[in-house]
């Protein structure tokens, strides 16, 4: 074996040819400042289909982003081919910063966290009165999600021709939020969605619900060009429905400026990447009241400063009792 001394010259030192031919590889990145901007309407098995101006454009992420994944509402930035003509692939190479996040986990004993749907203004709960049968603690946790992404939430009441709609009402009513009551009938005339029409306007909102409760076929009225299948069915023994929404889809909501995002049917949310001191915000008349906490307060303690504060009149009891049961979700499961 040749060694080499401490005085070798550069000719003596053998470099192996870089047998592909290619460039070697760097970690300075190009800025791509020429980069199209785009939004992410569906991901499909890594494939991204985007709205670049009026053309919709297939891509992929590119391999610099790392872990970081693009999801349905992401605002990115695309280069390639931009044409949006068949059997082309343009690449994602920027993500924006996003202005909102819904997120769940498996369950709570989960520490991996999902992002469903990025920079939507607003999160709409579909809820059927009956068949299936309403789930309260689900409703809770998604409100939870929506506070804690930045989301304003809506309640979406379908079948109240079924059963009526002042019971589970009466449980959301210290939280101020927006509610439509919609009935079968009203589904099928149109009137439902011209009401629900009226809160999105202008808006970007995610749709979520359990499997069955008519959610999608909410969002076929809503966007009747952009017919997706709906399941009609919900199992007589276990009172859920089928999956028929596979992935996210932001759909243009013709007239009104604004979008629908429908989701997958969940039947958990997880909310282990909750934190408690985020969802204290979504209760500006409670707020003030934490600054007498002890450090990582969880607002439902002994020494909870919020106690003082309610008794004191600032703020109405129902109101800390609704934080307190929000915020209780991560103890209970979702079926009590």
């Amino acid at each position: 074996m040749r060694r080499y001394g401490k005085h070798t010259d550069e000719d003596d030192i053998r470099s192996r040819p870089n047998r592909k031919g290619n460039r070697p590889r760097t970690h300075i990145r190009p800025k791509h400042e020429d980069a199209a901007e785009g939004l992410v309407l569906t991901v499909d098995r890594g494939r991204l289909t985007c709205l670049v101006d009026d053309r919709v454009v297939l891509a992929m992420k590119a391999r610099e982003l790392g872990r970081k994944a693009a999801v349905v509402g992401d605002r990115v930035g695309i280069v390639g081919d931009l044409s949006g003509r068949k059997d082309t692939l343009a690449r994602i190479v920027r993500i924006e910063e996003r202005t909102s996040v819904l997120r769940r986990t498996a369950d709570d004993d989960d520490p991996y966290e999902r992002v469903v749907v990025a920079n939507a203004d607003q999160l709409a709960v579909v809820t059927a009165l009956a068949d299936p049968e309403p789930r309260p603690r689900l409703i809770d946790r998604c409100l939870v999600a929506a506070f804690d992404g930045g989301l304003e939430p809506l309640l979406v009441l379908t079948k109240s021709d079924l059963a009526p709609a002042d019971k589970l009402l009466e449980l959301y009513g210290d939280l101020d939020i927006p509610y439509v009551v919609t009935s079968r009938a009203e589904l099928d005339s149109g009137e439902a969605a011209d009401r629900v029409r009226e809160q999105l306007d202008g808006r970007i909102t995610a749709f979520v619900g359990h499997s069955g409760v008519g959610k999608t076929t909410l969002v076929n009225a809503l966007v009747p060009e952009e017919r997706r299948r709906t399941t009609g069915h919900v199992n007589a023994v276990t009172g859920r429905g089928r999956h028929t929404t596979t992935s996210a889809l932001a759909l243009p909501l013709a007239g009104a400026g604004g979008w629908v995002i429908d989701t997958p049917g969940v039947r958990s949310f997880g909310l282990a990447h909750v934190d408690p001191s985020r969802v204290i915000h979504a209760f500006p008349d409670l707020e003030p009241g934490t600054e007498g906490c002890p450090r990582a307060c969880s607002h439902d303690e002994p020494d909870c400063a919020l106690d003082a504060w309610v008794a004191e009149g600032h703020a109405d009891p129902a109101r800390l009792y609704s934080l307190r049961r929000l915020l209780a979700t991560r103890e209970r499961t979702e079926g009590d």
